[in-house]
Formats: structure tokens, sequence, C-alpha cells
């Protein structure tokens, strides 16, 4: 005798179609997921940048502000000795200052400039001339003396350029640089340097009891006109709120990439 019919529960005929159908919501949400923590990022870091674009308007700004106000004043009497010290870049960094001294005879350093973003007056590579100029008491204040080009390189070339005598300085007051990655070595064999660090340079041309700092000269102009001193004008790049507007359209750009990308894969899983 035959089994008796048995009649199967309704099941699908395609168990394998309703697997992927139960899944695809799953698998979308995946796909969604990453993309849009990446862009969240991607937005994050952008306003970051162009938050930090806006911050640094206002530091440039207040130093422009700064510089503006100190070259603008009258020069003051340079500090004594005993107050060297005390002055710091960030309060007395391009304070317009005065005083008697003598240029050291026959001593001098050559500093490469390929233009100065200070001095629109020099046209063109060549070299800033630091000179020791000592003072009543015996300490020694370097001076930028002034710009030179190539061809008025040797001091034989600037005839009554160092006077013998003490001579009214007016100035500036200027901190050393400091040396970065890429700054070429300085070449003392040639009495060449690329740097404005005159420790480095009064070690190895032997100067001693310097200032910590050094003077950029305005006053007098030698009388061949060599080195050629010169006024300090603020003309600083300010940019900023350009490169501000930049990063924050991109975050913009971003964000209306990811709603066009996010709305169409939306209407792809209806």
């Amino acid at each position: 005798m035959n089994p008796p019919f048995k009649v199967r529960r309704g099941k699908s005929s395609h168990p394998a179609s309703e697997r992927q159908l139960n899944r695809r919501p799953l698998k979308a949400r995946g796909g969604v997921l990453e993309p849009t923590i990446f862009t969240i990022v991607g937005i994050v870091i952008l306003i970051g940048f162009g938050i930090w674009q806006l911050d640094r308007r206002v530091w440039k700004e207040n130093l422009i502000a700064t510089m503006t106000a100190r070259l603008d004043r009258a020069p003051a009497n340079l500090a004594p000795r005993e107050r060297w010290s005390s002055l710091t870049a960030a309060h007395d960094e391009f304070s317009r200052v005065a005083f008697p001294a003598e240029f050291l005879p026959g001593e001098e350093a050559l500093v490469y400039s390929a233009g100065s973003a200070l001095r629109p007056d020099v046209k063109g590579a060549g070299y800033f001339v630091f000179a020791p100029a000592r003072l009543a008491g015996g300490s020694v204040v370097i001076v930028d003396r002034g710009f030179v080009p190539f061809d008025r390189k040797e001091s034989a070339s600037r005839a009554g350029s160092a006077p013998n005598r003490s001579v009214d300085i007016v100035g500036v007051l200027r901190w050393p640089e400091t040396r970065g990655l890429f700054t070429p070595a300085d070449d003392v064999k040639d009495n060449v340097w690329y740097l404005r660090d005159i420790a480095s340079v009064a070690a190895a041309k032997h100067w001693t009891n310097i200032a910590p700092f050094y003077v950029d000269q305005e006053e007098p102009v030698p009388p061949g006109g060599w080195p050629k001193p010169g006024k300090l004008v603020v003309n600083l790049p300010n940019n900023h709120l350009q490169y501000a507007i930049t990063w924050f359209g991109l975050a913009l750009a971003l964000a209306g990439v990811y709603m066009v990308w996010l709305a169409r894969r939306l209407l792809r899983l209806r």
C-alpha cells in the first residue's frame, strides 16, 4: 500500500531569492555608512582649515598693525647694555632706535638676499652688509648697514663706505632668524651667509661682547652710497581670507556631492 500523500506546507519555491531580498537593506545600509563617515570627516577637516586661516588672518592683521605703529614712531635712544636681556622680539622688534657708534675697520659679513619684502627699494639679488659697531662702553651692536649688488661685493669697490669715526646711527631693532630645513649652508670661507644669524656670524668672525639683536640701518647714507640703507616698509601679504573661503567652499562642494550621491542611492533602493 502506497503511503498517504503528504501535503507540503507552503514554502517559497525560491528560498535563495528571499534571502537576497532580506539582506538587501542591510547591504544598502552598509554601502551608505562608510561614505557618510568619510564625508563627515572630510568636511570637518576642511572647515578646520578654514577656521585656521581666519585665525591666521587675525594674527597677520595684528602683526601688520604692530609693525606699522612701531616703525612710525620717532627713534628712541638705544637701551643700555644692562637692559638688553629684558628686550624681546615680541615686545621690541621693529622699534626704531638711535645711537652713536664706531664701525670696526675691515670687519663685515655678507648676507645673501634674493630680494626683500620689507625693502621695496631693493631690486634684484645681492647682499646685505652686516658690520660690528662699537658703543662708547665697549659693547658691540651688529648693524645691517644696507644692500649692495653683486658687483659691489668687495669692500674695496665701495670707497668711503666705512667711516673711521663715530657716527650717529638710526635704525630698527631686529632679532636673528632661525635656520630652516632648506636654508643653504653658510660659505664662511667666501664670507657669505644665507641667514641673519648674528651669533653664527660673530662666532666665525670672533666678534665678542655683542648684543642679542641687530639693527637695520636707516641713516646715515655712506658718502659713496654703498651699502645702501633704507627705511623698512610694511608690505606683508594677507590672503588668509581668500584661503579660508577656498577651504569653506571645498567643504560645501563635498557636502553637495555627497547629498547628490545619497539621493541617487536611496532612489535605487525604492
